[in-house]
C-alpha cells in the first residue's frame, strides 16, 4: 500500500512538472522568442498589454483547461459505456455540438446578432445531448463495442453532412469564420473566455470528483453498484450531463478536437496502473492539459508563422493509441477464444 501511494505521488509530481514546463515553453515559443527569465519577469510584473498577457497566456491557459476537460469527459464516457474507445469525438458527440454551434453562427450572425460565449456553450451542450441521446438509443440494441463505435462515427458523418448543407446557404464572411472555427484552434482566446471556460470546467470537475465513489462502484458492475446503494438511473444521468457539459465547453471555444478524450485517459491509467476514479479524474485533467499543450506547441511552431489545426496534430498522436487499443483487445479476445 505504501509503494502504491508513493507511485501516485511521483506520477502526480511528474504530470504537474510536465504541465508547468509545457506552459512556460508555450509562452516562450513563437514568432517573438522570450527566454524563461523574461517570461517569468513579465508574469510577475502583473497583467498588462503585450504579447504574453494579451495573446499567448490566454491561449496557453485555454489549451490546458480545455485539454483537461476533454480528457475527463472521455474517461466518464468510457466508464459509462464500459468501452475503452468511447470518447466525445469518436461517438459523434463533438460533431453534434459542432452542428448546433454552426447553425447558431450561420443563422444569428447573418442577421447581425452577436453571439456570446455562454450562448455558444448552451448551443454546443444541446447538440452534445442530442447526439448522446441517439447513442443511448442505439446502445440498447447494439451490444457489440465495434458496432457502437461505428454507429457513433455514422452520427458524426450525418452531423457533418447537415453542417455542410447549412454552410452552402451562408454568407461568405460567415463561412470563413465557421471554417476557421471548425478546424479546431485555441488561438484568439480572450480573458473573458478563459474565465468562463475555467468556471464551467471547474464546477464540472468538482461534481465529477464527488462522484468518484459511485463511479468506482459502477466500474465493478451494475449489480455491485446497486448493492452499494448507487441509484443507477440518477447516476447515469449525472454522468451523461457532466461528460456532455465538458465536451460542449471544449467545442464551443476551440472547435472539434479529436482523440484527446480517448488517448489521454488510457495513457494516464497506464502510467498510474489503476482505474480508481479518485486518482484518475484529477490525473486525467493534468494529462489532458499536458497533451493539448504539447500538441498546440507543435501546431504553432511546426510551420510558423502558419498555425496548423490542433485537431490534426492530436489525431497524429492520438490515433495510433486508439489503433493499439483495438489491436490489443482483438488479440486478447483471440487468445481467450483459443484457450477455450
Amino acid at each position: 500500500m505504501k509503494n502504491v501511494s508513493v507511485r501516485y505521488i511521483l506520477c502526480f509530481a511528474f504530470l504537474t512538472a510536465l504541465t508547468l514546463v509545457l506552459l512556460v515553453w508555450n509562452i516562450n515559443a513563437g514568432s517573438v522568442d522570450f527566454s524563461p527569465g523574461e517570461v517569468l519577469s513579465v508574469l510577475l510584473a502583473g497583467p498588462k498589454e503585450g504579447i504574453v498577457w494579451g495573446i499567448r497566456l490566454p491561449r496557453v491557459l485555454a489549451a490546458a483547461i480545455l485539454g483537461g476537460a476533454l480528457s475527463v469527459s472521455g474517461f466518464l464516457l468510457q466508464t459509462f459505456f464500459a468501452n475503452p474507445i468511447a470518447g466525445p469525438f469518436v461517438l459523434g458527440i463533438s460533431s453534434g455540438a459542432k452542428l448546433t454551434v454552426s447553425l447558431a453562427m450561420v443563422f444569428l450572425l447573418s442577421r447581425g446578432v452577436v453571439i456570446g460565449s455562454m450562448a455558444l456553450i448552451l448551443g454546443a451542450f444541446i447538440g452534445s445531448m442530442a447526439s448522446m441521446g441517439f447513442i443511448l438509443l442505439l446502445s440498447r440494441r447494439v451490444k457489440q463495442m465495434s458496432m457502437l463505435v461505428v454507429s457513433g462515427v455514422m452520427i458524426g458523418y450525418i452531423c457533418s453532412a447537415v453542417t455542410d448543407f447549412v454552410v452552402t446557404f451562408a454568407d461568405d464572411s460567415n463561412i470563413v469564420n465557421l471554417h476557421n472555427w471548425s478546424l479546431g484552434s485555441f488561438s484568439g482566446t480572450s480573458w473573458e473566455n478563459v474565465r468562463l471556460m475555467a468556471l464551467v470546467t471547474g464546477v464540472s470537475m468538482g461534481l465529477a470528483f464527488l462522484l468518484s465513489k459511485p463511479i468506482g462502484a459502477y466500474q465493478m458492475g451494475e449489480v455491485y453498484a446497486r448493492s452499494m446503494g448507487v441509484n443507477i438511473k440518477r447516476f447515469r444521468v449525472e454522468l451523461i450531463l457532466l461528460s456532455s457539459v465538458l465536451s460542449a465547453c471544449v467545442t464551443a471555444f476551440a472547435g472539434p478536437i479529436s482523440f484527446v478524450g480517448i488517448a489521454a485517459p488510457h495513457l494516464i491509467k497506464a502510467l498510474f496502473r489503476t482505474a480508481k476514479p479518485i486518482v484518475i479524474i484529477p490525473a486525467c485533467f493534468l494529462g489532458g492539459a499536458a497533451f493539448c499543450l504539447f500538441c498546440d506547441l507543435i501546431a504553432r511552431t511546426a510551420f510558423a508563422p502558419r498555425d496548423m489545426s490542433i485537431s490534426s496534430v492530436t489525431a497524429v498522436f492520438g490515433a495510433p493509441i486508439v489503433l493499439y487499443l483495438m489491436a490489443s483487445r482483438r488479440g486478447a479476445a483471440a487468445r481467450g477464444g483459443n484457450g477455450q
